[in-house]
C-alpha cells in the first residue's frame, strides 16, 4: 500500500463565511449564501491530475453546498481549519419535486452532498472537514436529518442526503478528510475497481441512525486503511449486493458504532476479503457477517487477523438470518472459510455463530482467538463447523448441528497499544 499525495491545485476557493458555534455550523443569515455554483464550476473547469482547493482566509472559514458532482481526474481539497457544510435545504437535494427530507415508502429521494457517476481518478482529500449537519433542523420544517430518521423506526424510509455517493468511480482516492455528522451514509462506494480510504477521520455520534461509516460495495480492489471511525451505524460494511473481492481493511480504530461488517446483502458473492490490525472499541458489533434468505449469497475466503476488541455487545456476530427474515426468501446465505488469527476479545457479551442449515453450515476457523472474560459470554451456535487451535479456557461451544475441532497452541496477543482516542485536528 502506498500513501496517496494531493494533487497540485489548478484553483483556490477562499472562504467568505464563518463557521460559528465551535465551527459547529454557521450563522442562519448564511444559510442563503451557498457556494455551490462557484465550487462546481471549478470543478467543471479543472485539469485532470489537478485539485480545486477550499481555503480559509481573510477571517472566514466556512463554505456552504448542495449537491456538487465530481468530474473525471479532479480532486476536491478542503485544506486544514476549513469546513465545508452541507445545506440544510431538503429542496436543493431532491431527486423529484418534495422527495427529500420526508419520510416514504421507497426512500432515497435525495442526492448527496458530493457525487461522482462514472468519473475514474477522482478523489476527496485535504486537512479539512466536510460536515452533513445531520443533527440541524431542516430549513421549512421542524426536524433535522436525525429526527427523521428515527421517525422512520415506526414504518416506511427517511431520505436523508449522504454524504459521498459514488457509482462506477475507478481509482477513487478518499485521503486524510474529517467527515462528521452526515445526514445517512458517510460514503457509499459502488460498482468500482479501485477505492482507497486512507488516514480518513470519520466523527459521528452513537445515536445518529444509518450513519455508515464507508460502505464499498459490488466492488473490487478496496483499500480502507489508517482510519478513525465513530458514527451511529456499521463502521466499514461490505455490500454483496453485485460481487465484491480483493478487499482489504488494514491499520484502523473502530469505536461506537455497529462494527466491521459485510452484508446484508450477500447475494452477490464475496471473497478474498483481509482485515488486519482492527481496534474494535465500544461498538455494538465487532466482527459481523449478517444475511438472510432474502438477499443471501456465498461469502468465503475471509480473514481477520490481529484484531482487539473490547466492550463490544456482540464481538463476534455471524447472523444467518438477519433482521429476523426466516425462510421464505430463495437467496440463501452461507459464510464457510472464514477465520479469525489472533483475535483477543477483552469484556463480556453475546457471540453468535449461526449457520443457516445444514447444507449452509457456519465454516470458521479460530486461530489463536482469546476471550478475556468467558464466564461473561453467552454463545448461541448452529449449523457450524468450528474448529479451534486451541480451544478458548472455559469456554463452550455446543449447538444444534454443531461440530467442534480443536488443534495447537498460540502466543498472547497484546491489545493495550491499539486501543488509542479519536484524534482531533
Amino acid at each position: 500500500m502506498t500513501e496517496p499525495v494531493i494533487p497540485q491545485s489548478c484553483a483556490v476557493l477562499t472562504a467568505v463565511l464563518s463557521a460559528v458555534d465551535g465551527n459547529k455550523t454557521i450563522a442562519e443569515a448564511d444559510e442563503m449564501k451557498p457556494d455551490t455554483a462557484r465550487i462546481q464550476k471549478a470543478l467543471d473547469g479543472c485539469a485532470k491530475g489537478q485539485a480545486v482547493v477550499l481555503k480559509a482566509g481573510g477571517g472566514h472559514n466556512a463554505f456552504l453546498t448542495g449537491p456538487l458532482d465530481l468530474r473525471a481526474g479532479v480532486t476536491l481539497a478542503v485544506d486544514a481549519k476549513t469546513t465545508l457544510f452541507g445545506s440544510r435545504d431538503p429542496k436543493v437535494y431532491e431527486l423529484r419535486p418534495g422527495s427529500c427530507g420526508i419520510v416514504d415508502a421507497s426512500g432515497r429521494g435525495c442526492r448527496a452532498m458530493i457525487n461522482g457517476a462514472g468519473v475514474a481518478g477522482a478523489g476527496v482529500m485535504g486537512d479539512g472537514t466536510i460536515d452533513g449537519r445531520g443533527w440541524a433542523k431542516m430549513q421549512g420544517k421542524s426536524a433535522s436529518w436525525w429526527e427523521i430518521a428515527e421517525e422512520a423506526r415506526k414504518g416506511g424510509n427517511q431520505n436523508c442526503p449522504r454524504i459521498l455517493v459514488l457509482s462506477r468511480c475507478d481509482d477513487f482516492t478518499l485521503y486524510r478528510v474529517i467527515l462528521k455528522n452526515s445526514a445517512n451514509f458517510h460514503v457509499a462506494y459502488s460498482g468500482g475497481n479501485g477505492f482507497t480510504a486512507w488516514g480518513v477521520i470519520i466523527d459521528t455520534p452513537k445515536n445518529a441512525r444509518n450513519t455508515d461509516g464507508i460502505d464499498p460495495g459490488s466492488s473490487s480492489n478496496v483499500t480502507i486503511a489508517h482510519c478513525f471511525i465513530k458514527t451511529g451505524d456499521d463502521n466499514v460494511a461490505i455490500k454483496a449486493g453485485g460481487h465484491v473481492s480483493h478487499m482489504t481493511i488494514a491499520h484502523n480504530h473502530f469505536y461506537t458504532g455497529h462494527g466491521m461488517s459485510i452484508g446484508s446483502e450477500t447475494n452477490g458473492g464475496a471473497d478474498a476479503i483481509r482485515v488486519t490490525d482492527l481496534s474494535i472499541d465500544g461498538a455494538d458489533n465487532g466482527i459481523r457477517i449478517k444475511s438472510n434468505s432474502g438477499k443471501g449469497g456465498k461469502v468465503t475466503d475471509v480473514v481477520y487477523e490481529d484484531v482487539c476488541i473490547r466492550d463490544t455487545k456482540n464481538p463476534i456476530y455471524m447472523d444467518s438470518d438477519y433482521a429476523h427474515f426466516g425462510r421464505a426468501g430463495d437467496k440463501l446465505p452461507w459464510f464457510t472459510g472464514i477465520v479469525l488469527k489472533d483475535v483477543r476479545v477483552e469484556g463480556g457479551g453475546k457471540l453468535t455463530l449461526q449457520g443457516y442449515d445444514a447444507e449452509r453450515r457456519l465454516g470458521m476457523t479460530f486461530d489463536n482467538v482469546q476471550f478475556d472474560s468467558p464466564k461473561e459470554l453467552k454463545v448461541r451456535a448452529e449449523h457450524a463447523e468450528l474448529k479451534f487451535g486451541p480451544p478458548p479456557a472455559g469456554m463452550k461451544f455446543g449447538g444444534d448441528d454443531v461440530t467442534v475441532m480443536a488443534t495447537g497452541g498460540g502466543r498472547t496477543l497484546e491489545c493495550g497499544a491499539k486501543f488509542v482516542p479519536m484524534p482531533s485536528r
